[in-house]
């Protein structure tokens, strides 16, 4: 799987993270402070991350900054992206099962290595089929977004 990956902070778990994303085999993008010359503001780098999302450049995103909010926001900005600040493995599930999360926000302060595994094994574990009220509740946010973008 392709996952674009950004980080405002170069902190330990920023590392851990892309290390363990290659790890499991995923092709890795990185924007922010883990890339020279990149623009480590957490709006730009979130932005960047989610755009690849968007445009099918990622399969997925995971942003990061100290709280894993802001980097939530700017990714939920982008058409198209669903980003969801996870701090345990049951808030990722569900994200992943009932939301159809494509971005994953993580805090940097908060998530420690052994947690960041427990949330990466969630996110990418196998997601069951989603029920009908789930599935409309995603098409829902779908077009939240197409009526956005007729305003811009």
């Amino acid at each position: 799987m392709r996952i674009s990956v950004s980080s405002d902070m170069d902190e330990p778990v920023a590392r851990a993270l892309l290390a363990e994303l290659r790890e499991r085999g995923h092709e890795v993008r990185v924007h922010g402070a883990l890339s020279p010359g990149s623009d480590a503001r957490w709006a730009f780098c979130s932005e960047a991350a989610a755009r690849d999302v968007a445009d099918g450049t990622a399969d997925q995103a995971v942003v990061c900054c100290w709280t894993g909010t802001g980097a939530s926001i700017a990714a939920n900005k982008v058409p198209g992206v669903r980003a969801a600040l996870c701090t345990d493995a049951y808030t990722a599930d569900g994200a992943r099962r009932w939301n159809d999360a494509n971005v994953l926000a993580l805090g940097l302060r908060l998530t420690s290595e052994p947690l960041l595994k427990e949330i990466l094994d969630a996110w990418f574990a196998p997601v069951s089929g989603r029920d009908e009220e789930d599935r409309r509740n995603v098409d829902r946010v779908a077009r939240l977004d197409d009526t956005r973008l007729t305003r811009d």
